[in-house]
């Protein structure tokens, strides 16, 4: 039995606050994810077509283990810039890594990743100002509204195979523990079993946050025909991006293996999963404050559980966002 925490979203994690912002006329979004304090963070990245900024930085082995926001973006490389605006929101508060006294400037880490939504019909035609970088401010701005799932944020002008594609999210309870995943869902996969509209992720369903459709009795399986595969043979990417944060107070080595560990979530809910054409990235993130306990984090099994449980809330919340995007 999942137990969920008590709004099913990445915010029952605590200790971060979610913006989004959306441009209906370019079909596309921005989503911000900014924790109360810099915060532990890793990054994995598994599709053959990523698009990222600062991921880098987070290498085993640098300076910066610690960001101060996460940035999830339509626009394929032209969404890059909404980390620009994040970081000039951060910085006009003060908010960033201190290389020095004032007049420097503080320098805010704000990794983040893209999806491709740039053949999604919206007007693109945006010269030389993308509006990316104002939809970045934008979404900082609006950290304190509800946080709207579907077609929302990032996952605005998504698509999922033939369907359309959104922003979800889920959580579950491991122990002491709160896992939470926010995810912008745009794969070449589709996230429907071959002939059926019930989603790959059905098992790990919670209370029908997803329509609640199981197999049919004696289902075969067969080919499935509604990815992008078709399409995408002339032109186009695709990708899964997101963050699974975490209470616990984690090292970034262990971050690490979560978010490795959360990319499974990706080929539960969608077929096929990590293609060549997908970009897929996942953060993870611990709001759980220092890490000085966690190094003596060693029992393996307790890792693996909250891994486990990263993968998941991943499934959940792919298919949320698809099924939210859906029923709109």
């Amino acid at each position: 039995m999942i137990k969920t925490g008590l709004s099913n979203t990445i915010l029952d994690v605590g200790g971060l606050r979610v913006g989004q912002a959306i441009d209906e006329t370019v079909k596309t979004g921005v989503s911000v994810i900014i924790p109360n304090a810099p915060a532990t963070c890793a990054v994995d990245v598994r599709g053959g077509g990523p698009g990222t900024r600062e991921t880098d930085t987070l290498q085993d082995g640098g300076l910066i283990d610690k960001v101060h926001a996460l940035t999830l973006s339509g626009g394929s490389v032209y969404g890059l810039a909404a980390a620009d605006g994040v970081c000039a929101w951060l910085g006009a508060q003060g908010i960033g890594y201190a290389a020095g006294p004032a007049p420097i400037p503080v320098s805010p880490i704000v990794p983040s990743a893209i999806l491709f939504d740039n053949a999604n019909g919206g007007d693109k035609d945006w010269g030389l100002t993308p509006p990316f970088r104002a939809l970045g401010i934008a979404a900082c701005n609006a950290l304190d509204t509800p946080l709207s799932l579907g077609r929302a944020g990032a996952g605005y002008g998504a698509t999922a195979g033939l369907y359309a594609g959104g922003l979800g999210t889920a959580s579950e309870r491991v122990g002491e523990s709160v896992v939470g995943a926010i995810i912008a869902a745009n794969p070449v996969g589709s996230p429907y079993m071959p002939g059926t509209q019930v989603p790959w992720a059905w098992p790990y369903e919670v209370d029908g946050e997803f329509g609640g459709q199981k197999p049919p009795q004696n289902y075969a399986l067969s080919a499935a025909t509604d990815t992008k595969l078709a399409f995408l043979k002339a032109a186009g990417q695709s990708t899964v991006i997101g963050v699974v944060a975490i209470s616990t107070p984690l090292s970034q080595k262990h971050l690490k293996r979560i978010a490795i560990m959360a990319q499974d979530g990706i080929a539960m809910a969608v077929q096929p999963a990590h293609t060549p054409l997908d970009g897929d990235t996942l953060f993870a993130l611990s709001t759980g404050g220092d890490t000085q306990e966690s190094e003596s984090f060693s029992r393996p099994v307790d890792l693996a559980e909250l891994g486990a449980a990263s993968a998941r809330c991943v499934a959940r919340a792919l298919m949320r966002g698809v099924f939210e995007a859906r029923s709109k």
